[in-house]
């Protein structure tokens, strides 16, 4: 179960970076080109923050319940934040992923309130910029195409 699930968390990261990242280029584009707020926009904040939700279930329930490595890692948490490997599975992974999930739902949210199309777009770009370092800081590398 762990390997398949983990497989698909690996897997599922791309759909999101591919999403986030048409995201935050249209968002960016409309913004400084003082576009419209446009159907596709929306769905494309909407279907951004659905691939985070679902990729952070999967996260949450390797994090939680299924993964060795984070296991490890509460079995002697002290010792644990003394290895880099543990600790980033630990701590540093979930914690800017979950904060890179709320800063994007913040800039979906943020988006869909101002009415001042070039606001819309600006807010997008802002809030789904800092969520896209944040996530590319995060991501393991050494595991990431695999």
């Amino acid at each position: 179960m762990y390997t398949g699930l983990l497989h698909t968390h690996n897997m599922f990261r791309w759909l999101v970076l591919l999403t986030l990242g048409l995201a935050v280029i249209f968002a960016f584009a409309g913004w400084f080109g003082k576009r419209e707020w446009k159907k596709r926009d929306n769905v494309l904040g909407l279907l951004l923050t659905i691939f985070m939700d679902i990729q952070f279930l999967f996260g949450i329930i390797l994090y939680a319940f299924v993964s060795p490595i984070t296991k490890a890692a509460f079995a002697n948490f002290g010792a644990a934040m003394k290895d880099a490997n543990l600790r980033f599975y630990a701590v540093e992974h979930i914690l800017m992923m979950v904060i890179a999930l709320i800063i994007i739902h913040i800039g979906r949210a943020k988006s869909k309130k101002v009415t001042a199309p070039w606001k819309q777009h600006r807010s997008a770009a802002i809030f789904y910029s800092i969520g896209l370092i944040l996530i590319l800081a995060a991501i393991p590398w050494e595991r990431a195409f695999v």
